[in-house]
């Protein structure tokens, strides 16, 4: 019974102590482009000279990876999905890690260009058959 009650003790204190850190919660940083010393967990003005906060140059290299779609004009609007920048409504455009799955996707839908496929099939949001992309020209 002792030897239980140590163990119980010793396995509690080395949760508290010894535990592993909890790395699902993520704060973004922001920072001032002329100050990199200013930041900030979330977006504002620089109190030095009143330029917006910019996501870091880490969040920014972050979100490239994670994330699928950015707005042109505001860097900080990003989306794992399509849709319109809800600061200035320019179409969100597409990272180049979603271009270059969508070159090698080779089947969209006809009403919903954001659904691709590698393979024939039909579109999981209107039931449409997809159609064989074309290829793009420059």
């Amino acid at each position: 019974m002792l030897l239980i009650a140590i163990t119980t003790a010793f396995a509690a204190y080395a949760q508290q102590k010894g535990g592993r850190e909890d790395t699902t919660q993520h704060i973004t940083v922001y920072s001032c482009p002329m100050h990199p010393d200013v930041t900030s967990n979330k977006p504002g003005k620089c109190p030095k000279c009143g330029v917006d906060l910019t996501l870091s140059k880490k969040e920014q290299m972050k979100m490239e990876v994670t994330k699928s779609y950015a707005c042109p004009a505001h860097p900080d609007v990003i989306s794992n999905k399509t849709g319109t920048c809800p600061k200035c409504g320019k179409t969100l455009l597409p990272s180049k890690k979603e271009q270059m799955k969508m070159e090698v996707m080779k089947y969209t839908c006809p009403m919903h260009p954001d659904v691709v496929s590698s393979k024939p099939g039909t579109c999981p949001k209107c039931g449409m058959k997809l159609a064989e992309k074309k290829p793009e020209t420059n």
